[in-house]
């Protein structure tokens, strides 16, 4: 906020008229955009949906779209961790997934004995807010906690720590319990019950057109993401390229997901696999991030080339699947023909983009499955420590420096499978993946907050070599007799 004042934007709660949105462009050297917007002062919505937008008078400009990117660059001081997660609700009678009913009835129940404000759809609660950290639901009702933005992973965990207490104790007594785990490993798509959100409706018609895992995607996988900040354009690049080389590390370190109703399914990430086929304009290892001439603009472009879901007006969704946002710009958008976009439609377009690693104002970390709370703890250390710390993001670079798009791509494709024990030039994913631990362990030191102690959980997969989902499937054909309903309890919160 401090930074965007400085250069004559605030990004703020409210909506306005974008009429004012010119920019004058010119770049610090860091990279960051200083722009006179004609003696206006600029607000955008904080998390989309945003509200009603007033109806934009003069067209926005690419410039515009880079600015709205460029302006998350912020001093080191400033840089924050916010942690998301999600995780499957389920009757501990049956192991059914949650109703939505019930789901309301959690919701409420959280509202009232912990002071959230409710936030609807219509007649429908669909989640909850307070202060900087909200409640959301997933498509098949994963309840996700999106975290306030935090300074140490001390803060971080004391969240999620606050957060599974609130939510055990109103859920323990409806008799429900919540599973971390990356992919529902009984029930089938058929047996989840489906969330009362307009931009889900529109996202379930749409997902089969385009890839035949969609809807497993949206309704049965589960994931612990961590956003992070960059000071200027160099450091969001270098960011991003350290974050992208090493997603499928994260993705091996956390894999969580080996049950598919009630059986083995031959992966470890199930949750990770199916990314691979959900919509491939829409997700995956974007090469081009490693191109000289990347930057704010270049993933401008990219996103500008991602099919539209919808537009947000009037509390509705309106239905823009497959379109495209360079014909909204133009006012040629055949959902709302005439109308051109508002920052807040650029904005709400970001969040549908869903690559390994994705940038808005900040960076979202995407590669880890869901799990157990210490490992909600452990991901956002694991980045932290690696891309928070100058010496460990340099090391990473200079590590995956000569690393090829090709073998970028087979990690990407063979750690869902094979996971640790993925072939990597000489040796094993493994052997690379202790030596990028002890950069994050280091990079935590250097950071001087005591924070190495949540990296226990991953220190310990490096050191034996065994994955979260391996652990698992030992129990299932071992202790327990080839069943997969023990797991409802061995990860339960």
């Amino acid at each position: 906020m401090e930074a965007a004042k400085t250069k004559g934007v605030i990004f703020g709660l409210r909506s306005a008229s974008w009429s004012s949105l010119k920019v004058t462009k010119g770049w610090t050297l860091d990279g960051t955009e200083v722009g006179q917007k004609r003696g206006h002062w600029v607000t955008v919505a904080a998390s989309p949906p945003t509200e009603d937008a007033v109806i934009a008078t003069e067209p926005l400009t690419k410039e515009d779209l880079v600015g709205y990117l460029a302006s998350g660059c912020k001093p080191k001081e400033k840089w924050r961790i916010g942690t998301e997660h999600e995780k499957f609700g389920f009757e501990i009678g049956t192991l059914r997934p949650m109703k939505y009913e019930q789901i309301a009835e959690l919701l409420n129940g959280l509202s009232e004995r912990f002071d959230w404000d409710k936030i609807m759809e219509g007649e429908n609660i669909i989640g909850l807010q307070q202060g900087k950290q909200s409640i959301s639901l997933e498509p098949g009702g994963q309840f996700e906690l999106s975290g306030a933005p935090l300074e140490t992973l001390h803060q971080t965990c004391a969240e999620v720590n606050s957060h599974l207490y609130q939510v055990k104790a109103v859920a323990e007594e409806m008799g429900i319990g919540f599973l971390g785990i990356g992919f529902q490993p009984k029930w089938r798509l058929e047996d989840i019950p489906v969330m009362p959100k307009g931009r889900y409706e529109i996202m379930r018609n749409y997902m089969p057109k385009v890839g035949s895992l969609g809807l497993d995607m949206m309704f049965r996988t589960c994931t612990v993401q961590v956003n992070l900040d960059f000071h200027s354009e160099t450091d969001m690049i270098r960011k991003f390229r350290a974050g992208l080389a090493l997603q499928p590390i994260a993705t091996a370190l956390f894999a969580n997901s080996p049950f598919t109703e009630g059986k083995p399914n031959g992966f470890l990430s199930m949750r990770s696999q199916i990314w691979t086929d959900t919509d491939n304009h829409r997700a995956g290892m974007l090469p081009f991030v490693f191109d000289d001439s990347f930057g704010f603009e270049q993933y401008v472009d990219y996103a500008l080339d991602v099919p539209m879901y919808f537009v947000y007006r009037n509390k509705k969704y309106i239905d823009c699947a497959g379109m495209s946002f360079r014909d909204f710009m133009a006012g040629k958008l055949p959902c709302l023909p005439g109308e051109y976009p508002t920052l807040n439609d650029w904005e709400n377009h970001l969040t549908t983009i869903f690559p390994e690693v994705r940038l808005k104002r900040y960076l979202e970390m995407r590669g880890a499955d869901g799990g157990p709370w210490r490992r909600l703890c452990a991901l956002p250390a694991f980045w932290v420590g690696l891309l928070y710390d100058e010496v460990s993001l340099q090391n990473v670079l200079d590590m995956t420096d000569d690393w090829t798009p090709g073998e970028r791509q087979m990690l990407r494709n063979k750690v869902p499978k094979s996971g640790l024990k993925t072939p990597f030039r000489d040796g094993l994913l493994k052997h690379v993946a202790q030596e990028v631990v002890t950069f994050a362990k280091d990079g935590l030191e250097r950071r001087g907050f005591k924070e190495t102690g949540f990296l226990n959980e991953v220190m310990e997969v490096v050191n034996t070599g065994v994955t979260p989902a391996e652990k698992l499937l030992a129990l299932y054909h071992g202790k327990w007799g080839q069943n997969v309903d023990p797991v409802f309890d061995e990860l339960l919160y």
